[in-house]
């Protein structure tokens, strides 16, 4: 049964109002959100007994024009019409990932970048390696675990939710990355475990994972409250690295002349003072 299709399909009829999709206003109450499955097949062109084989997450031979149809009639942007085409191939057999290794370049060029915080990104959203300057601003991601983990922290670790001047939107965004990932390798163990543990200890991850939203998460801003330095706001760039299509440099700018970069530099300088009384000690 492919349980991602099924609850990729039932979220985005339920966020659809008929309305939306210029569908005329029937008298009487509506038993759920959204769309009927009868809706979504009429607006799709497909039978009503074929859309519920679909939404049940039967194994059901796609065409690319059905999916396109659907993705129409679900109102679905970018992101979410490349979710569905990933979700709705044929379930593959579960086989244990290759662990990502580290290519020492890349943990040169990482140390290179002395100026601005950067990051290598992994599988489930890892914390593979981070230079110094990351590192600080991120507050060493909890520094508890080996396997450190970005929305791992976000969820569990107290700290994060001060670091964030809009936690919940970049919690949402955390999860709805991770639901991305989850379409590719719905039978990645160390996925279910992630998801196991952060249901079972935040419910607002529970929540929001239920809510089966998608995102890209490739560039844009944040602004954090560091507890040292104070407010710096980032813009951040998502670039994947060749050879590895699920592991990413996270790079981080400030604006020239502002604020977040007197901040950040003051960071830099208090974080290498910590380092060198670390090794005084």
């Amino acid at each position: 049964m492919n349980t991602e299709l099924r609850e990729f399909l039932r979220s985005r009829r339920a966020k659809v109002t008929p309305e939306e999709a210029g569908l005329p206003a029937l008298p009487g109450t509506r038993r759920v959100p959204g769309l009927r499955r009868e809706e979504v097949a009429q607006l799709a062109g497909v039978s009503v007994d074929y859309y519920v084989r679909l939404e049940r997450g039967r194994d059901v031979n796609v065409s690319e024009s059905v999916l396109d149809a659907l993705a129409r009639a679900l109102r679905l942007n970018e992101v979410e019409r490349a979710h569905l085409y990933t979700v709705a191939k044929p379930t593959r057999k579960a086989r244990a990932l290759p662990p990502q290794r580290v290519r020492p370049g890349l943990l040169r060029a990482l140390d290179s970048m002395a100026d601005i915080p950067a990051m290598l990104l992994g599988r489930r959203s890892d914390v593979l390696a981070t230079n110094a300057l990351a590192k600080a601003l991120y507050l060493d991601f909890g520094g508890e675990q080996d396997d450190r983990n970005a929305v791992r922290f976000m969820f569990l670790n107290p700290a994060a939710r001060s670091l964030y001047d809009d936690w919940e939107a970049n919690a949402r965004l955390a999860v709805a990355h991770l639901h991305m990932y989850a379409g590719r390798h719905p039978h990645d163990p160390k996925l279910a475990a992630l998801v196991g543990e952060l249901s079972v200890r935040d419910q607002d991850f529970r929540r929001w994972w239920a809510d089966n939203d998608v995102h890209l998460h490739a560039h844009g801003t944040k602004t954090l409250h560091h507890p040292v330095v104070g407010e710096i706001t980032v813009a951040y760039e998502s670039l994947t690295v060749d050879g590895d299509q699920e592991m990413s440099i996270a790079l981080h700018t400030v604006e020239p002349g502002s604020p977040s970069e007197q901040n950040l530099r003051l960071l830099a300088s208090w974080n290498l003072t910590e380092q060198r009384s670390d090794v005084a000690h």
